[in-house]
């Protein structure tokens, strides 16, 4: 696979996607985009946006949060998928967030995945969200990455390895975007008919 044709194929990708918004747009705050991240995997983005805003209209403040009760967090983390894991993840990383970076996030992966619950995936897509050139790799991209050739690993490490060679760095903070966006707005078998023709 050469770098143009990869670059062709994420254009084309791009035109198939409608409006849905994904979990780590729209928020006015750095942690919230952060903590909305963490609450999307493996969890539709439409579902863990509503959530995340009443998980955020009930806590106006990152310190607010960090100070709440884990059996408050898990009656409105509900909805998601592994709620009450995800929920001690939530007021671990929001205590995380004031006692370690004094309630200022880091733009810095190694410090990012200090804390709890927040991975490379979810480190990434927040950096991107931020501007900084950072591939998200989750499941949906490593399906699409395998099926359009861009890679043969399983292994999300590997494969953001084998993205970040394939890509420029001035597309790697689209590179999650678009492909997420992409599998919102087509499922099942319409996702498999457009991944044939672009291939």
């Amino acid at each position: 696979m050469n770098s143009e044709k990869a670059i062709r194929q994420l254009k084309e990708l791009s035109k198939h996607n409608s409006d849905p918004r994904l979990a780590a747009e729209g928020w006015k705050e750095e942690w919230q985009i952060l903590i909305a991240t963490l609450l999307s995997a493996r969890t539709r983005d439409t579902v863990t946006v509503g959530v995340a805003d009443r998980l955020f209209n009930t806590y106006k403040t990152v310190e607010e949060l960090a100070s709440a009760s884990l059996k408050e967090i898990i009656e409105i983390v509900r909805p998601v998928n592994f709620c009450n894991n995800k929920a001690r993840n939530v007021l671990g990383c929001a205590k995380g967030i004031v006692e370690l970076f004094n309630c200022k996030l880091p733009y810095n992966i190694e410090e990012l995945i200090k804390l709890k619950g927040v991975g490379r995936k979810t480190a990434n897509v927040f950096l991107a969200e931020m501007g900084e050139p950072a591939i998200g790799v989750d499941t949906h991209v490593g399906r699409v990455a395998r099926k359009l050739g861009w890679t043969r690993h399983t292994d999300p490490n590997k494969v953001e390895a084998d993205l970040k060679k394939l890509f420029p760095k001035s597309k790697w903070r689209s590179v999650n975007y678009i492909i997420v966006k992409f599998g919102q707005s087509n499922r099942g078998k319409k996702e498999d008919i457009i991944l044939d023709k672009i291939r």
